[in-house]
């Protein structure tokens, strides 16, 4: 079995880009970025994207920097933030914009990766969230139909990876990231660090490695936090 494990991000996504594509995103806010692929999908000068991501970073960092160069066409996603550029993308038209409950988005991809074509939830029952979508009565109560999502590529990030693509994530870096590696033709993971084969405890493997197709080493694990929030030490903290 040929080696999944690759040099460089850009040697990881060799072959894999094209104009008009849809790629899902991982991350949560901006943990979980996949921080050294999305340098490279820019660099690579594809345009026309479908994004699927929780949202597209925040000034200067993560998605943020395919909305800089016009390269996203259409974002779905859950969470606008305060990132400008999109807000100015979107309101002036340029970006297509398609805005899912957080709950919905996450199922939507799970179905996907499930091979669900479409599910029924109660959320956006009533509100612009449901026009144009189909509807029915369960148990005396309205649900609106949702679809799954897929993609040509998922970029996602990890903390730890097996020569077979069995991933594991930290905290937070363990949102959109494992559903997302399930839904695409093709999965690119950068990890913080890859170990032995038989390293892993089965048990303790959040994705296995029958969904990942490529791995490469972070170059870029900045972490970044989008709002720093904190609060006085109390004065009986030793």
């Amino acid at each position: 079995m040929s080696s999944k494990i690759y040099s460089s991000p850009a040697a990881a996504l060799e072959g894999l880009l094209f104009d008009g594509m849809t790629v899902m995103s991982g991350g949560f806010g901006l943990s979980g970025n996949p921080e050294s692929l999305i340098p490279q999908i820019r660099d690579s000068g594809v345009t026309g994207l479908t994004v699927i991501s929780n949202n597209a970073g925040a000034d200067g960092f993560g998605l943020w920097m395919l909305l800089k160069t016009r390269q996203i066409r259409r974002m779905i996603a859950s969470y606008v933030g305060d990132n400008k550029l999109f807000e100015e993308q979107y309101l002036s038209g340029e970006l297509d914009l398609e805005l899912n409950p957080q709950g919905t988005l996450a199922e939507r991809i799970r179905a996907g990766g499930a091979g669900i074509p479409a599910f029924y939830t109660r959320t956006g029952v009533g509100t612009v969230v449901a026009e144009g979508k189909p509807t029915e009565v369960f148990e005396g109560e309205e649900y609106v139909r949702e679809t799954w999502l897929r993609a040509d590529l998922a970029i996602i990030k990890a903390w730890r990876a097996d020569p077979s693509g069995n991933l594991m994530f930290r905290r937070t870096a363990r949102n959109f990231n494992p559903v997302m590696a399930t839904a695409a033709r093709m999965t690119v993971v950068e990890v913080e660090e890859i170990v032995p084969a038989g390293t892993f405890d089965p048990d303790c493997i959040h994705t296995p490695g029958i969904y990942v197709d490529r791995i490469v080493l972070s170059t870029i694990n900045e972490k970044r936090i989008e709002k720093l929030t904190t609060r006085p030490r109390s004065e009986n903290v030793q």
